[in-house]
């Protein structure tokens, strides 16, 4: 059996934004590291990254602020993620792609296959990101979470982008670097290749990815592929 569909089943590629097409986590971790010291989170003392993978890592902005002060009023919240998301963008100028990205778009691209950008990150810094990657005119539609009835870890996100290109679950599968979005792929009924380039292999596998990869040159994925 195939780990994963392959043409003429294959119709489309689903991918992840932050920590799948750059490695972007040690930006939101710095961006979240100068703003929670500021405000005198953990006795002023900067989170690490242990922490970051383990609560805020792929998940949804306003459900992280959420549980890191549960005693602030909603506009608080709005107003941190705001303040947060700026930084980032500030920081993100200089992404590049991880690599072999530019390699697996070409190759999805002389197939004919379809694509969409499937993200729990804000459409402002996925826009910004797309474009600094030269990705801008890769993508058929984006995704966002939160605008989404329900955001990864749930699988409305990637069954909203299926129901946008009229396929069935088995007619595409996913790129995704966190356990939240590898369990939005798999609820959505797709095959989960995970990238691991900020959370550890094993806590992708666990969370379903039916294979793992550092980058996109490995050989197991162009031999699952071609």
């Amino acid at each position: 059996m195939d780990i994963l569909p392959r043409i003429p089943t294959l119709k489309a590629v689903l991918f992840d934004v932050d920590g799948t097409l750059a490695d972007s986590d040690p930006l939101h971790l710095l961006a979240f590291q100068e703003l929670l010291a500021e405000i005198g989170f953990n006795d002023g003392v900067p989170i690490d990254k242990e922490f970051f993978v383990r609560v805020i890592a792929g998940r949804h902005n306003p459900d992280i602020v959420r549980d890191l002060f549960p005693e602030w009023p909603p506009e608080e919240h709005t107003k941190f993620c705001d303040a947060k998301e700026r930084k980032f963008r500030e920081l993100a100028m200089k992404l590049v792609p991880v690599d072999g990205l530019l390699r697996l778009t070409a190759w999805v691209e002389e197939k004919g296959l379809h694509r969409a950008a499937v993200t729990n990150a804000p459409r402002e810094n996925v826009e910004q990101m797309l474009k600094t990657l030269g990705l801008d005119k890769f993508f058929e539609t984006v995704v966002i979470g939160c605008e989404c009835k329900r955001p990864k870890p749930f699988p409305d996100p990637y069954q909203q982008a299926l129901e946008y290109f009229g396929l069935k679950p088995e007619e595409a599968f996913v790129f995704e670097d966190s356990p939240s979005g590898v369990e939005a792929g798999v609820a959505a009924g797709m095959k989960v290749v995970g990238i691991a380039t900020g959370n550890p292999a094993s806590s992708l596998q666990a969370a379903g990815a039916c294979m793992v990869l550092s980058d996109y040159n490995e050989p197991l994925l162009w031999k699952a592929l071609t």
